[in-house]
């Protein structure tokens, strides 16, 4: 039978369409209060739920650049390991070349000779190991930085140098048999100390831009979820007070409905 068919009073139309009105407000409430949202598709409002979308998405990416910028500290944060133990190797060498020029001793001055040329070799030795996975700023290597949301925009590039023993002409043409020739080669370990300073400075300057975008991306993510959350997200108390009121109309409309069919009812006192 065909709802159609079945006749019911102007009363009770009217009553059960209420119902039918107050079941589906009190579905939607419902479904606001186990999800925190009032936009939980497009159907409930297209231009919040797209917008939200495209907001949420604009934080995934710029969180996804947030792991690049992490991966570049850590990068130059081995380069600056490295030229912090290559500081040191040259300070330990310009010792040695101070004690060569020092003495007449031409064993001993062959013996700080040795010893210097093995700090050459521990002086490249130690930039070729300063890499962070596959990046190594001392041995010429380049770092770029995505910042920004689109590829190719936003970005920071970071140009390493050649802190070998060769890069920095921390080299000998000499066996330092005369205090002269120690002389000439404490002068270089100068220049390459001052090179090396300029280089940490450089590091240094890059890192601070590095860690300014990182704090700036995070207060966008923020930025960003914030906004998406006010344009879905419900208020609680606001869906509780709906949910209790929803269900007395609800109570209210069934005992309506029941009083409209009391007329129908009492024709079966006729028989």
């Amino acid at each position: 039978m065909a709802i159609s068919d079945i006749s019911l009073t102007a009363g009770m139309r009217n009553n059960l369409l209420q119902l039918q009105y107050t079941s589906s407000a009190l579905q939607q409430t419902q479904a606001r209060l186990s999800s925190g949202k009032k936009v939980n598709s497009a159907l409930d409002n297209p231009t919040n739920f797209f917008a939200a979308q495209a907001e949420t998405q604009r934080a995934s990416d710029l969180g996804d650049r947030k792991d690049g910028m992490s991966e570049a500290v850590q990068t130059i944060q081995a380069a600056n390991n490295g030229i912090t133990g290559i500081t040191a190797l040259i300070q330990s060498a310009k010792g040695l070349a101070s004690s060569a020029a020092s003495t007449n001793d031409t064993l001993s001055q062959a013996t700080y000779y040795t010893q210097y040329m093995q700090i050459q070799t521990q002086i490249t030795q130690m930039a070729s190991d300063s890499g962070y996975r596959g990046t190594n700023l001392l041995t010429n290597g380049t770092l770029s930085i995505q910042f920004g949301q689109v590829t190719g925009t936003s970005t920071l590039t970071v140009n390493g140098t050649n802190a070998s023993n060769t890069g920095l002409g921390v080299t000998s043409a000499g066996t330092w048999t005369t205090a002269g020739q120690a002389q000439s080669d404490s002068a270089l370990m100068d220049t390459a100390l001052s090179s090396l300073r300029t280089n940490a400075s450089t590091l240094a300057s890059n890192l601070s831009i590095i860690t300014t975008r990182q704090d700036f991306t995070n207060n966008m993510i923020n930025t960003l979820q914030t906004g998406s959350d006010n344009l879905t997200l419900a208020d609680m108390n606001q869906e509780s007070a709906n949910m209790l009121m929803l269900q007395t109309r609800q109570s209210l409309g069934t005992t309506a409905l029941s009083l409209s069919s009391q007329a129908a009812q009492s024709v079966l006192k006729l028989f």
